[in-house]
């Protein structure tokens, strides 16, 4: 079962291309997110312009109007604190009362890497000492201790590759579990349509995750049985009721046929009398041809006609077919010219002689009777790639390509000629089909390149 593993990697495919997509998007995210991160720099960029903008005047030190201007609407507070008394020698306005105003030099390493009361503070050196840039409590966060063991970088790239694998293993095995029960589900459920294809009968266990969709599949194989019994019941019947009138018509028939043959050669009756007789003979026989056609098309559409398959040579056997017809003294409209290449001496096919030879009579006839003002008739044998095409055709009136196409593809032939009132039952073309059918062969009617019909007999041959 072929379907149920494709399942499984159009699963795992989707599953894999889910994660390599989710790791895609988290990276970009992370690069926007960072990128976006990046300006959070400024503040140590904004203390050292501070510190650089800062000038000294007679009675302290002044900030340009432009810095001021910034830093107050950054609701930011800046103090400057002198390297000499490590005291704060000048400060912006607004400066919380908690921010002390005199300094060590371990309150100066907290506050560097820190916060002054909860502020996080940024520095940037100045001449004379440090300026101090206070930001808003909730602005920033700081990591106190910045420090990394040198191995754990040395080795990051290794380990994110090991974490990335390990997740990836946790998840395929997370998807294996949950979805091992649907899997275990769909394998019946493959092999019930699997069986329905090929007219099985299907009953799956009505449980799982799929159970509603395993009672449809058991309801619909219930109706297909059901249908396909009563389809055998009926094709049964109506061959035994084939067989069984064409075994009542044949003895009254014959009887028929016997007084009306007596009474066409009574030299005691009248011209016209004997006339009507032949009549009645000619129109019994057609209707013991056609019970004699219907009789061997049900039996090869039910597999009930024996079929003697053996090595034979179709130019000896459609040879003697003509042969066969040309000394039936056939009417002189009609003609019937051999065109097999006399080099072809052999064309051997496992074949059933007379089934073969019912099909070509068949086609033979056929032309004569869809060709009442006469015609030739073209017989030809050809070997080409292990296939012998047996080709009967004719110069006569021909068909349209629509009707031609209805041929091809109607499951039988009922047609009524144009010219006539007489339906003919065009059981002789459905018989050939039969009998190439049970031939492992096929059979193409298009037009004669004489201007009539063509019909071609593939079989394979015999090696």
């Amino acid at each position: 079962m072929k379907s149920v593993p494709k399942l499984i990697r159009r699963f795992v495919g989707i599953m894999l291309l889910s994660v390599v997509f989710l790791i895609i998007l988290n990276f970009a995210l992370l690069a926007v997110y960072t990128l976006d991160q990046a300006s959070n720099s400024s503040p140590w960029t904004t203390a050292q312009e501070v510190a650089d903008d800062l000038s000294p005047k007679e009675n302290g030190y002044m900030l340009s109007e432009k810095k001021a201007l910034e830093l107050q609407k950054e609701n930011v507070w800046a103090i400057f604190i002198d390297n000499a008394t490590m005291k704060v020698v000048w400060q912006t306005d607004h400066l919380p009362q908690t921010v002390p105003l005199s300094y060590t030099v371990s309150d100066i390493a907290g506050l560097t890497r820190g916060y002054i009361d909860g502020y996080p503070t940024f520095t940037g050196e100045a001449e004379n000492g440090l300026v101090v840039l206070g930001y808003p409590k909730d602005r920033f966060w700081k990591h106190m201790w910045p420090s990394w063991d040198y191995h754990f970088i040395a080795n990051l790239p290794k380990t994110i590759l090991s974490v990335l694998a390990i997740n990836l293993a946790v998840i395929f095995l997370i998807y294996v579990i949950a979805n091992a029960r649907l899997l275990k589900s769909v394998k019946p459920i493959v092999g019930g349509i699997q069986a329905l294809s090929a007219n099985e009968a299907v009953h799956i266990r009505e449980k799982g995750v799929l159970s509603e969709l395993a009672v449809n599949l058991n309801k619909t194989s219930d109706i297909l049985q059901t249908q396909s019994r009563q389809l055998r019941k009926r094709e049964t019947a109506r061959a035994n009721w084939i067989a069984g009138v064409s075994h009542d018509i044949r003895t009254p028939l014959s009887m028929v046929m016997g007084y009306a043959g007596q009474l066409e050669s009574d030299r005691q009756l009248s011209g016209d009398h004997r006339q009507k007789a032949a009549v009645i003979v000619r129109q019994s026989k057609r209707i013991r041809n056609l019970i004699n056609d219907l009789n061997l098309a049900s039996k090869l559409e039910y597999n009930m006609q024996p079929v003697k398959r053996e090595r034979q040579n179709l130019i000896a056997i459609i040879r003697q077919v003509a042969a066969d017809f040309l000394n039936m003294n056939i009417e002189e409209t009609y003609t019937i010219e051999w065109e097999t290449d006399e080099t072809l001496t052999s064309c051997t096919a496992n074949v059933d002689k007379d089934l073969i030879k019912r099909a070509v009579s068949n086609l033979i006839q056929n032309s004569m009777n869809h060709n009442r003002k006469g015609c030739r008739i073209f017989i030809r044998v050809m070997a080409k790639d292990h296939i012998c095409t047996v080709i009967v055709a004719d110069d006569g009136t021909g068909a349209t390509d629509e009707q031609i196409e209805k041929l091809n593809h109607s499951p039988h032939y009922m047609v009524c000629d144009e010219e006539t009132t007489e339906q003919r039952h065009g059981l002789g073309l459905l018989i050939v089909k039969q009998i190439v059918f049970v031939h492992d062969g096929t059979m193409l009617i298009k037009h004669s390149e004489y201007g009539g019909l063509e019909v071609d007999l593939r079989l394979p041959m015999s090696m």
